[in-house]
């Protein structure tokens, strides 16, 4: 019996000594009652720490006697940072925003001049860019009430808006990178939102492309499909009378890498590579080294994504090929850690397991906090785990800091 359906019998055990049915449990959790008959049965790993603490708590154990392994606040202080900034993160986007200021709250607005505060986003963004995830949760559960309330003045201004609107796209960023999809969706939808207040379109695009990203997470991808290819087909016309903005293209361009992120899971290589050469014409024209609404769209980004779309496809030799011909010098740290991710998941694909961890850690060590709650990066190392006659111990310790089950 491997080590997930042990797992997988304890909580059973622990749920009939409690005379909980799958149902009660599933109703204590907020799941459904199949999520619970696939975590008992071991083929549903539990990974992140927020669960193992509900479900313990449920069963009324301490996580350690659920799962010996796992990493605990009091034994990995980043792992209870970086659960407290999302649960901060989780708090801040709950319930309806600004009702105190509707209430005639008589609590003085933050005054800080717009331009202070677009600074401060840009900020937020080179602390997502570099997967520093515990320090922009702290960030960003005193930005958004404080800017939720500034935008309910009869003195509001579309430019507050458009802060707003950025922030809440940096938040569903973080939201999405982290395995934290539901929570995503409330922020993309937000930020859609307070664009349309801002009277700048543009906005509203990038807030779309956040929400596709968040439906792939979600495995929805006719509905990532629909959002991204609504925001293109409203960009076409002025991409073919030549009004759109740079910024605009690079939106453009990031949204047919989505179309093919798209194809390449549902194995449609023909729609995988023809989104993929509209993204790489227009990444030429861009040009490098930008970073449009956060998006970091340009010529090296669409290869790094026509490396993901080849391991999809199960092209691994290429996608290493691929790999080798990026330059990532003026990528952020959570673009090449996601390169090295593709390449740990195509060296998996071959079996090369020293190869494989190698990368991992290599991209754990740039952006730690993305790679251990990385959904992906947790496939990989459970795959490795299972093809290896003895488990590097550095492979080991990995499972360990992504409370791998």
């Amino acid at each position: 019996m491997n080590d997930q359906k042990i797992f997988g019998a304890r909580v059973a055990a622990l749920r009939k000594e409690r005379k909980l049915s799958q149902k009660d449990l599933a109703t204590e959790l907020g799941r459904s009652e199949s999520w619970v008959s696939q975590v008992e049965r071991g083929t549903l790993p539990v990974e992140r720490l927020s669960m193992l603490q509900a479900l313990a708590s449920a069963l009324e154990v301490s996580v350690l006697d659920l799962r010996s392994d796992a990493v605990t606040p009091t034994e990995e202080g980043s792992a209870s940072a970086e659960g407290g900034a999302l649960d901060g993160i989780r708090l801040a986007l709950t319930g309806y925003p600004g009702i105190a200021t509707l209430l005639e709250d008589e609590t003085p607005a933050d005054e800080r001049p717009i331009e202070e505060l677009r600074e401060h986003v840009d900020n937020l963004w080179e602390l997502a860019q570099a997967s520093k995830f515990s320090e922009i949760g702290e960030e960003l559960v005193t930005l958004i009430p404080m800017l939720e309330k500034r935008v309910r003045r009869d003195t509001a201004t579309n430019a507050e808006h458009e802060v707003l609107a950025q922030v809440y796209q940096v938040t569903a960023a973080v939201l999405a990178r982290q395995d934290e999809a539901d929570a995503a969706w409330v922020a993309s939808d937000r930020a859609i939102a307070a664009a349309g207040r801002s009277g700048q379109p543009l906005e509203v695009v990038a807030g779309t492309f956040r929400l596709a990203h968040t439906f792939l997470r979600v495995q929805r991808p006719e509905q990532a499909e629909y959002a991204a290819s609504e925001a293109i087909r409203a960009l076409q016309p002025r991409l073919d009378d030549g009004s759109l903005t740079i910024e605009g293209k690079s939106l453009y361009g990031a949204l047919h890498l989505v179309r093919a992120v798209i194809s390449s899971r549902e194995g449609d290589r023909s729609s995988t590579h023809r989104w993929l050469d509209q993204a790489r014409a227009v990444g030429n024209d861009v040009g490098p080294g930008r970073n449009d609404f956060g998006t970091e769209f340009g010529p090296a980004n669409v290869e790094i994504h026509a490396v993901t779309a080849s391991v999809d496809l199960g092209d691994a030799g290429m996608a290493l090929d691929l790999a080798e011909q990026i330059d990532t010098d003026s990528l952020s740290a959570e673009r090449r850690s996601r390169l090295l991710l593709d390449k740990a998941r195509a060296y998996t694909q071959r079996r090369q397991v020293g190869e494989a961890v190698s990368a991992l850690l290599e991209a754990e060590a740039l952006a730690p906090e993305q790679i251990r709650s990385h959904p992906l990066a947790r496939q990989a190392t459970r795959e490795l785990m299972q093809i290896s006659r003895r488990t590097p111990v550095d492979l080991q310790e990995l499972a360990q800091r992504a409370t791998v089950a």
